[in-house]
């Protein structure tokens, strides 16, 4: 007799499914990762850093016509033959985009409707579903407390099938008795791996709530950002712009376990602070490097909210 699935008696809003995360594809395709935004997007210039989009390949030198750019005159070869020639360029047919997607135990976490986890999941599958759809190479790391998973960039929908198969089995190994390992994966290490990973002019996002943020952490965004196109999807809890002083947590490692009182002023004051801080401290990088930062909270399902951050008014 075969056994049940497992699978169809999990609770979407904590773990995720292949299926599920295959299933944003329809709504990915209303989002757009071009440089040409709309107004209201959240990558728009005013908001953030233009995205500079595909490169451009060299692709011949010839005499001047009535009509071309002046800016693309070669004024050495001009000199040499005594006749104005131009460089012609035409954009790259497609660019590696690398997603960097967080599945630590910090992410198993949410005070309302979905975990950090399922959020990081889904927005991650959402921006790999019109990576491709695009015509950009997709690949990513999967990160988890002592799992990577490297996928590096290509053009085929198994490069997305295999990205998408181990974002939803790094985000299943969470779970509530999960022991931390002696020493898990730190933020750093994720940063630094994406840094040794990543080509120039490549499209990086990282999704993650960035718990171990620290002033090395700097380094590796600012050589991230200088290089290519970063995107920063920051994923919380609304608990983080403060605790309600009602708030009782049972908090585990999975071999220990505290009870977390909110009501003690002092206790939430220092959670408040550390919380806060984090948030400042990557707002900060992201004025001083350019790179855009996109929140997302744990409240709603990842689609509405990035339809909405991108300057769309909800799902077509």
């Amino acid at each position: 007799m075969a056994q049940p699935d497992p699978r169809k008696d999990r609770d979407p809003r904590i773990h995720v499914t292949v299926d599920q995360l295959r299933r944003l594809a329809h709504g990915a395709r209303a989002l757009s990762l071009l440089p040409r935004q709309p107004a209201s997007s959240i990558l728009n210039g005013r908001h953030g850093s233009r995205l500079r989009g595909r490169g451009l390949n060299f692709e011949e030198l010839r005499g001047y016509l009535p009509g071309d750019d002046i800016r693309t005159i070669d004024w050495k070869v001009t000199a040499r033959t005594g006749e104005p020639h131009v460089r012609v360029y035409t954009e790259e047919r497609d660019r590696p985009a690398l997603l960097v997607i967080d599945q630590r135990m910090s992410m198993f976490f949410g005070s309302q409707v979905y975990m950090k986890s399922v959020v990081a999941a889904e927005a991650a599958a959402i921006v790999a579903h019109r990576i491709l759809d695009q015509g950009d190479r997709i690949g990513g790391l999967v990160f988890g407390e002592t799992i990577i998973a490297e996928h590096p960039p290509q053009r085929r929908a198994l490069a997305l099938n295999q990205l998408v198969n181990s974002i939803a089995q790094a985000n299943n190994l969470l779970h509530p008795t999960q022991a931390v390992p002696a020493k898990p994966i730190h933020l750093n290490t994720l940063l630094q791996r994406t840094v040794r990973n990543v080509k120039t002019n490549t499209l990086v996002a990282l999704f993650s709530d960035f718990e171990g943020l620290n002033d090395e952490s700097e380094k590796y965004l600012r050589k991230l950002a200088l290089a290519n196109d970063l995107i920063v999807f920051n994923v919380f809890d609304p608990a983080s712009r403060g605790l309600p002083a009602s708030l009782r947590l049972a908090i585990s490692d999975g071999t220990q376990q505290a009870d977390l009182d909110a009501s003690d002023p002092a206790v939430r004051a220092r959670i408040n602070t550390a919380l806060v801080n984090r948030l400042d401290i990557l707002h900060a990088w992201s004025r001083k490097y350019g790179f855009p930062v996109v929140p997302l909270e744990t409240d709603k399902p990842a689609l509405d909210q990035m339809l909405a951050l991108f300057g769309h008014r909800g799902r077509k």
